[in-house]
């Protein structure tokens, strides 16, 4: 790939040159993101923060070493990913699906209609995002990964196979296993099985 076909991997180019200011811009860009898909690992938002200061460190420190191969993005998400995954492998994480907290602050889930104003409309959007979150707590790590890169950051699978080092068929088969996994949860959820949140 061709690197002035995507701006922020020019201005990649311009980090591995020097440009401080550059690196400032693509973090300013991506910090929700990664911050976002971060939580989804470790389920503390503290913790992902680290996590995400300590992926844009690996960025600026191995900037000379970028080559335009891929999409910005997707190479971002690949080293966010290997970051996570080997974080989670060594920790002790029990990922909780993360709150409504998470749409406000990290720009989360947005499960909500065009009326999410109104209070029965925002239980059902919270009620919801309940659920997709009990899903993305059982998922495989791979699973949630290519889940979260699909539907919450809009990634091609062909992107998100580069990410993961996978073929596009894997990819394919992780979300939409993922996707079921969702589907039973949100079905738990209209049905009754997965009792609503008490409200404070």
């Amino acid at each position: 790939m061709e690197a002035d076909s995507d701006a922020d991997a020019q201005m990649m180019l311009k980090v591995a040159a020097g440009d401080r200011r550059a690196f400032a811009l693509l973090f300013d860009r991506y910090h929700v993101s990664v911050a976002r898909f971060a939580l989804r690992f470790v389920g503390d938002r503290e913790r992902a923060e680290e996590l995400t200061q300590d992926i844009f460190v690996k960025l600026y420190r191995n900037a000379k070493s970028y080559r335009p191969s891929a999409k910005f993005k997707t190479f971002l998400f690949r080293v966010a990913t290997n970051h996570c995954l080997n974080e989670v492998r060594r920790g002790e994480y029990r990922v909780e699906h993360t709150s409504t907290d998470a749409q406000e602050d990290e720009g989360g889930l947005e499960v909500a209609g065009g009326e999410g104003d109104r209070p029965d409309q925002a239980l059902a959007g919270r009620e919801l995002e309940r659920a997709v979150g009990e899903a993305l707590k059982a998922m495989s790590e791979r699973e949630r990964a290519a889940f979260t890169m699909c539907r919450f950051e809009g990634m091609a699978y062909r992107d998100i196979a580069e990410a993961l080092e996978a073929s596009e068929a894997a990819v394919k088969s992780l979300i939409h296993r993922a996707t079921l996994a969702v589907a039973r949860k949100v079905e738990e959820l209209q049905t009754g099985s997965v009792p609503a949140r008490s409200r404070a």
